[in-house]
């Protein structure tokens, strides 16, 4: 199962607001995901990820999207992931 870092669109018409989620990456967008990682809202630049669940994930193989990799990078998150794939590195 390829599973994949993404949005998923709530909100009202011309209003939207996003979840970040883990799915498998056959489903729609929209669709069933397995779980929660964060929320972004463009109208306010509001972003609140997760963070355990997002290292998680990324450490799990899950591929993030352009747009949540960018969100992620804002947050710091790609930057401890990276840290922490350098150390189990060096740690073997």
């Amino acid at each position: 199962m390829a599973v994949r870092i993404r949005l998923t669109r709530m909100g009202s018409k011309k209003k939207p607001v996003y979840r970040i989620v883990a799915s498998d990456s056959r489903r729609p967008r929209d669709g069933q995901y397995i779980e929660l990682v964060g929320t972004y809202n463009p109208a306010t630049e509001d972003v609140k990820v997760n963070e355990e669940v997002a290292m998680k994930w990324l450490g799990q193989g899950a591929l993030p999207t352009d747009t949540v990799k960018n969100l992620l990078s804002k947050q710091g998150i790609m930057k401890k992931f990276a840290e922490s794939k350098t150390e189990k590195k060096e740690n073997k």
